[in-house]
């Protein structure tokens, strides 16, 4: 594991470096874009002050912080209440530990699918995803992909309790993080069928677990929204995010293919598209149940949902089942062919880096 986090630890580091000379190259301080850009203002209010906060810009559009879930600001404040450091710098603490412990469950899981050698590829290839940038940020998903993985692989070794708790914790991560509980359910409910519902109270009480995170901020939000079942909704869709099947995501990838855009949309199309291939690959692997569907949750999500189309890759960068296809290959190239992977690597961060600095420091668009 060790080979694996210094590996992961050096590309995110370079990737910061890289955004940190965009950033000096144009007068931008790189500390506050990476700890203090879109989102994490939201949060840094939350952390500091309490939900509370909307922004009126027409009757059908409101931006209220309840569209974001609580552990995050939850884990700035106790940062900034523990330590001497400003909000975007425990925002940053947070992420980059979080993104650790991420890698490390991600290598868990792949050294028990496959072996240490694919493991650690799984966690490079993770670390150097286009919008792996956002890992080094002040930003959620870092903190639902170490919750997901290892509650993931508590599932893969039979720890049930770990895996509810962990779930849970995903849960008030973010709001795509029911695709934690799902897989654990999803798992438990393949066990129960396997072995003909003689189970042990312990899966119980890990599927009872998982999914209470999820619906306990989405209900409390509902309740102080006056509808304790739509509330949460409606907040959501008077931010413009609202699930129609793909059918406004169609729309505008029409637009992209007609007209054109900036570099950020189309450059998210791909990766989506990329991402639907890559599960394909998985099912055709046959993967785990609990990766099958805690990927497929958060791909039918990004894919499925309308509004914010830039940060569609951004959703989809917690879902690291569907690099497993890629790190087989990446290993049994490296083993016939060992310049051809150096290569295929060097390709992959050179893009990382560049397209990193990029989103940050000059698209101006949210990520």
């Amino acid at each position: 594991m060790g080979t694996a986090l210094g590996l992961f630890m050096a590309a995110r580091l370079l990737g910061a470096a890289a955004v940190a000379l965009a950033a000096w190259a144009v007068g931008e301080h790189p500390v506050l874009l990476l700890g203090r850009s879109w989102d994490s203002i939201w949060y840094l209010r939350i952390a500091g002050d309490g939900y509370g906060r909307s922004l009126r810009f027409h009757p059908d559009v409101v931006h209220s912080d309840l569209a974001f879930f609580p552990l995050y600001p939850g884990l700035l404040r106790a940062v900034t209440e523990l330590t001497p450091l400003s909000g975007p710098a425990a925002g940053l603490l947070v992420s980059w530990t979080a993104a650790g412990v991420a890698a490390c469950g991600i290598y868990a899981i792949g050294a028990r699918l496959h072996d240490r050698a694919v493991a650690t590829a799984l966690v490079l290839l993770w670390a150097l995803l286009p919008h792996s940038v956002v890992l080094s940020m002040a930003y959620t998903e870092p903190v639902l992909t170490a919750f997901a993985a290892w509650s993931l692989y508590a599932v893969l070794t039979g720890r049930w309790v770990w895996a509810g708790v962990l779930a849970a914790g995903a849960g008030l991560a973010r709001p795509n993080g029911f695709a934690v509980a799902a897989a654990v359910l999803a798992a438990a409910a393949y066990e129960l069928y396997r072995r003909r519902g003689k189970v042990t109270h312990r899966l119980w009480t890990g599927a009872a677990l998982a999914p209470l995170g999820w619906l306990g901020y989405v209900l409390w939000v509902g309740r102080r929204q006056g509808d304790p079942l739509g509330g949460y909704f409606e907040v959501q869709r008077l931010w413009g995010s609202r699930f129609d099947f793909g059918l406004d995501a169609l729309r505008f990838v029409r637009h992209l293919l007609l007209e054109g855009d900036l570099l950020v949309f189309p450059m998210s199309m791909v990766i989506v598209a990329a991402a639907l291939l890559l599960y394909g690959l998985l099912l055709a692997d046959r993967a785990p149940v609990p990766l099958l569907v805690y990927a497929g949750v958060l791909l039918f999500v990004a894919a499925g949902g309308a509004g914010f189309f830039e940060c569609k890759p951004r959703f989809l960068l917690p879902a690291f089942p569907l690099l497993l296809p890629l790190a087989c290959a990446l290993v049994r190239t490296a083993r016939a062919r060992p310049w051809h992977a150096t290569l295929v690597v060097g390709a992959l961060a050179g893009l990382s880096f560049a397209y990193g600095a990029y989103l940050v420091v000059l698209a101006h668009k949210p990520l």
